[in-house]
């Protein structure tokens, strides 16, 4: 016997995880509404409101979407090609961009009055032309028509051929971008609904209205095709990966709000893809040259993404050419942005006075003044520090290569890790122990589909929660596929 839910009392207990038990706040009783749905998190027990105007519109989204793949077996390659083109003329078009420019300006000047971190918002020229470029790669990739796999028998043969998984539910943050980024599951012939940030969300409505919808319209593609979810509350994520019709969930941005979405997204019976904690490692070998060090540092710093340098551990030395390059890559790398650099150190270092002193720190809410260093627990070595403006990075002194590979695997959330030496046989040692899918041995910013492989991602894997199959950390949209096979009979008298 089910009846609905219709209200909430204070105090409420709500079963979860078979025997755990959580009470509804007065805060949320009083918030919810007959017809609002309630989302029990089977993990951690949190209480997820969802008001019934932000699941009608996530739904709606998803509707439309799943309609669109029902039709997308009938798109031709050229038209998803065409619909690459368009949509990358359109965004190129300073006539059409104008207006997308402006509702990102709106945007910006929205978040930071309200002290929000605009560092990723902004849609710079580079951001446009990084666009763009990531729609022309994908109007030149061609999904390859011919079988995958054929198997011949006397008579008959079974073939394997790709085909469209179904709709991708894409939550990610407000980062203009990764718009471009997510219509790449079209060329494997999927369909997108998507949730971007509330900070962008201006952003994504005018890039749909100018560009998107016109080249979906141009192709021929089904509308619906890529759909976005027109709300700025947080809930309306919630509900889009409740939604059983997705295929497989695919969350980016902050650690905790990823893995509350993936959990959302698991109890609904779909696959989740999920990439939030970032954050990468630099590993400073005793042989290891100063100048190539300050260097790698440096050109790891140049803004604050999930592959930026955070975590630099120098091999036995707290005093030194080597860490003396570590910190001269980080004054320079905050020089270049006109901010001070921020230092966290595990154990004692004999740093210059000037890294004691107080000085103005950049941060989303304005600058605050604070140490230029300040000491940290060994616990902390992972903790990815979301900085603003001011480059922000962990110093350690570990007493051997080994120890840091320790450390990193202990730590950090198994992502990145790069090695400086000009030993052959230690960088073969490292790469065989060190449980990353990225491993380098320079600058920890070349960790970016789109830069490394030509293939514009959705978003990168770390291995916090074990390893992944395929192409290891990297999702994008033409890896996004299933398998049907095909038995194709060339005689009447085959039988078993």
């Amino acid at each position: 016997m089910s009846a609905r839910l219709t209200e909430l009392t204070p105090g409420m207990a709500i079963p979860f995880g078979g025997d755990r038990v959580t009470y509804v706040t007065p805060e949320l009783a009083a918030a919810f509404r007959p017809g609002d749905r309630l989302i029990v998190v089977q993990d951690t027990g949190d209480l997820l409101h969802v008001p019934s105007d932000v699941w009608e519109v996530a739904i709606s989204a998803v509707s439309r979407a799943y309609e669109a793949f029902g039709r997308m077996g009938g798109v031709t390659s050229e038209q998803l090609t065409s619909f690459y083109r368009r949509f990358a003329e359109l965004l190129a078009d300073d006539s059409v961009f104008a207006p997308i420019a402006e509702a990102n300006a709106a945007d910006v000047e929205s978040a930071r009055r309200r002290g929000r971190s605009t560092t990723r918002l902004e849609l710079t020229d580079r951001m446009r032309a990084d666009m763009i470029e990531a729609l022309r790669i994908w109007e030149e990739t061609e999904m390859p028509d011919e079988p995958v796999e054929v198997v011949a028998h006397d008579g008959w043969r079974v073939e394997v051929h790709r085909a469209g998984l179904g709709v991708v539910g894409f939550v990610f943050e407000g980062r203009p971008n990764v718009f471009a980024d997510a219509t790449g599951v079209l060329r494997s012939r999927n369909t997108v609904v998507f949730r971007i940030g509330s900070d962008a969300l201006g952003t994504a409505r005018a890039i749909a209205e100018h560009a998107l919808e016109p080249a979906i319209a141009a192709a021929g593609l089904p509308e619906g095709a890529v759909s976005l979810v027109d709300s700025p509350e947080r809930s309306a994520g919630w509900a889009m990966f409740s939604d059983r019709r997705l295929a497989v969930a695919v969350a980016r941005g902050s650690g905790p709000a990823v893995a509350q979405l993936g959990a959302v997204a698991r109890q609904a019976g779909t696959p989740v893809s999920l990439h939030g904690t970032g954050g990468a490692w630099i590993v400073v070998a005793p042989d290891a040259d100063p100048a190539y060090v300050e260097e790698v540092v440096y050109h790891s710093l140049d803004r604050k993404v999930c592959n930026t340098l955070n975590t630099a551990v120098v091999v036995g030395e707290v005093s030194g050419p080597r860490v003396e390059a570590v910190l001269a890559g980080l004054r320079r790398a905050a020089e270049r942005r006109g901010t001070n650099p921020k230092l966290h150190h595990v154990g004692d270092f004999d740093l210059d006075p000037w890294w004691k002193e107080a000085a103005p720190i950049s941060r989303a809410g304005g600058e605050v003044t604070e140490p230029r260093a300040e000491p940290i627990e060994k616990a902390r070595l992972g903790h990815e520090w979301e900085w603003e403006a001011s480059p922000e990075i962990t110093l350690w002194s570990a007493p051997s290569v080994d120890a840091a590979i320790d450390a990193f695997n202990t730590h950090s959330p198994r992502f990145i890790a790069s090695l400086v030496s000009q030993d052959d046989s230690l960088h073969e040692a490292f790469y065989a122990r060190i449980d990353a899918p990225f491993v380098g041995n320079g600058f920890t910013r070349w960790v970016d589909g789109q830069y490394a492989l030509r293939r514009p991602e959705l978003g990168l894997s770390n291995w916090e929660f074990g390893r992944l199959f395929g192409r290891g950390g990297v999702l994008s949209g033409d890896s996004i596929y299933t398998l049907r096979t095909r038995a194709i009979q060339e005689r009447p008298d085959i039988g078993r």
